[in-house]
C-alpha cells in the first residue's frame, strides 16, 4: 500500500548546467531535461536544490532554469522547484515566483543556520505551503541543514494535516522515523539517498529523488520496477549492483561534482561547478567513469 505519487515516482535531482565561463547554460539545461525524461527513465525533475547548486545560484537564475525546463518538457514530467532558504519571507517569495512560472510543485528544505525550534520549523513550512496553491514536498536533510533541524515524527504528523503538504524527500537516515510516519500519515515518501532507495521503498515509500539518476536513470528505475513486478530478488541484485557507483559518486565529494565530472567525460551539458565547490580531479573522474561503465554494461 503506497500513497498515490503526487510528483511522479522517479525524480532526478537535476544539476544546473553552466558554460565554461560559469554562466547559466539555458540551452544545455533544456537539452539535459529532455534527455532525463526521454532517455533517462525519469517522470519528475527536481530543480534548484542541493544537486542543482541552489546555494550559489541567484533568484533570477533559478527562475530562468525553471522556465527553460518547463518549456522543454511541458507536462511530460512533474517539474518541482526547490525554493527553500533560511528566511521565511525569501522562501515565500521564491515559492510565489515558482508558481508564477508554472512549476508543478515545490521542494522546501527545513530552515537552516538560525536553528529554530520545532515549532518554528513547522510554522515556517506551513507559511510557505499557505503562500501558493502548489503541492509541497518537505526536504528533511539534517546533515546539511544542521543539528536540531531534522523534522521529528511529531512535526511530520502535524505537517501532514496541511492540505498542500503532500510528500517528504527523506535524507534523514532514520528508517525508524520514516517507517513510523509512513504508517501513521498519508505523506508520500521519496528516498533522497540513493543507497536507501530499496530499503525505504520496502517500508512503503512512493519513489525517489535521485542524484545518480542523472547518469544512470534507467538502472535506478529498474530497482523499483522489479519490486513492483514482485521480484524482490532481482530488485536486490540490481540495487547492490548500483552501490559501488553510489559510493564513489557520493562519498568524499558532493554528488554535484561527480555528476558534472561524468557529464564532462561524456560530452553532456554540465560545465564547471561554482565555488566553493571544486572540480573532480583526473584520477577521481577515471574512477567514476569505470564505475559507471560497470553499471551500464549488460548484466552477465
Amino acid at each position: 500500500m503506497r500513497p498515490e505519487p503526487p510528483f511522479g515516482r522517479r525524480a532526478a535531482a537535476m544539476i544546473t548546467p553552466f558554460t565554461a565561463g560559469g554562466a547559466l547554460d539555458l540551452e544545455g539545461t533544456a537539452r539535459l531535461a529532455v534527455h532525463l525524461v526521454d532517455r533517462g527513465g525519469c517522470d519528475a525533475l527536481v530543480l534548484n536544490a542541493t544537486t542543482g547548486e541552489s546555494a550559489t545560484t541567484t533568484d533570477a537564475e533559478k527562475d530562468a532554469v525553471l522556465r527553460a525546463v518547463l518549456e522543454a518538457v511541458g507536462d511530460r514530467a512533474s517539474v518541482i522547484a526547490g525554493v527553500g532558504t533560511s528566511d521565511t519571507r525569501h522562501t515565500v517569495a521564491l515559492a510565489r515566483a515558482a508558481a508564477s512560472a508554472g512549476a508543478h510543485g515545490l521542494l522546501v528544505v527545513t530552515p537552516y543556520y538560525s536553528r529554530p525550534t520545532q515549532e518554528g520549523i513547522v510554522r515556517h513550512l506551513e507559511t510557505v505551503a499557505d503562500a501558493t496553491e502548489l503541492p509541497v514536498m518537505l526536504y528533511d536533510i539534517p546533515a546539511r541543514t544542521g543539528a536540531g533541524t531534522e523534522l521529528t515524527a511529531d512535526s511530520l504528523r502535524r505537517l501532514a494535516g496541511h492540505p498542500r503538504i503532500r510528500a517528504v524527500k527523506d535524507c534523514a537516515y532514520d528508517l525508524l522515523k520514516s517507517g513510523l510516519v509512513i504508517e501513521s500519515t498519508d505523506l508520500a515518501y521519496y528516498s533522497g539517498c540513493d543507497e536507501l532507495h530499496l530499503p525505504l521503498y520496502a517500508l512503503g515509500a512512493t519513489g525517489y529523488v535521485s542524484t545518480v539518476a542523472n547518469v544512470a536513470g534507467p538502472q535506478v528505475r529498474a530497482v523499483l520496477d522489479a519490486v513492483d513486478a514482485g521480484d524482490l530478488a532481482t530488485a536486490t541484485l540490481l540495487h547492490r549492483r548500483l552501490l559501488p557507483l553510489v559510493d564513489t559518486m557520493m562519498t568524499g565529494v558532493p554528488g554535484t561534482v561527480s555528476v558534472k565530472a561524468l557529464f564532462a567525460a561524456a560530452g553532456m551539458p554540465g560545465g564547471p561547478v561554482r565555488g566553493p565547490l571544486l572540480p573532480a580531479g583526473e584520477e577521481f573522474t577515471g574512477r567514476l567513469v569505470e564505475e559507471l561503465k560497470a553499471v551500464l554494461a549488460p548484466a552477465s
